[in-house]
């Protein structure tokens, strides 16, 4: 191989490389969303195909601690009454 064959394949793999570290974050939405699309069409026919299985928290079984956004949003409402 000469300079020029071997400069046009160093060219060409850069070009690949390049194309693929476009398409790779396209590829990985291409993949989740088909992965969504299943879940879907498996809960349409009543199967349970969750990754968590039978061991799903239920909603009842959530903790009743408020989180900080909460927290936070509660101690500003109660300074501002009191400093009208």
């Amino acid at each position: 191989m000469n300079a020029n064959a071997l400069t046009a394949l160093a060219t060409a793999l850069a070009v690949l490389v390049v194309f693929l570290l476009l398409m790779a974050p396209a590829l990985v939405g291409l993949r989740h969303e088909r992965r969504i699309d299943r879940q879907l069409a498996a809960a349409e026919r009543g199967e349970d195909r969750s990754p968590e299985g039978d061991s799903a928290q239920n909603s009842s079984s959530r903790s009743t601690v408020p989180s900080t956004a909460t927290w936070y949003a509660d101690g500003r409402r109660s300074k501002k009454l009191v400093s009208s």
